[in-house]
């Protein structure tokens, strides 16, 4: 069993950044794949970042491309999330995941563990 706790969100202003971060405990923590996913107000949750377990191969969604960065620490059993300028559209409720399914990185039903979630608020 995998325990995530995200922390880091926040109120920001349009053009702001922020760093999320999500810590793992659990005995298997480092051997699973993590993302990020985050759920807006009337929203489906949608795919915002992944990494595999070595950390050598990311995954973004388009939206973010360029603005957010997904990165580990194994021996911490941390992931992070840094956003740079960042949009009102940023605005949502962002989980932690992981888990290793076998499927696609951006899919939530690749990931056996979710966190509780971190609000993101983006001022225009």
């Amino acid at each position: 069993q995998v325990q995530l706790v995200e922390s880091g969100g926040g109120l920001v202003q349009a053009g702001g950044s922020l760093r999320l971060s999500c810590a793992a405990s659990g005995r298997t923590a480092s051997n699973n794949d993590m993302g990020w996913f985050r759920q807006a107000p009337g929203k489906e949750r949608e795919f915002v970042a992944a990494i595999n377990r070595s950390g050598g191969r990311t995954f973004y969604a388009d939206s973010v491309k360029g603005r957010f960065t997904i990165s580990r620490d194994n021996a911490k059993n941390t992931v992070a999330l840094q956003m740079i300028s960042l949009k009102p559209e940023d605005t949502a409720v962002y989980y932690c995941a992981g888990g290793s399914k076998g499927y696609s990185y951006t899919w939530s039903t690749n990931y056996n563990y979710w966190g509780q979630g971190t609000q993101v608020t983006v001022s225009s």
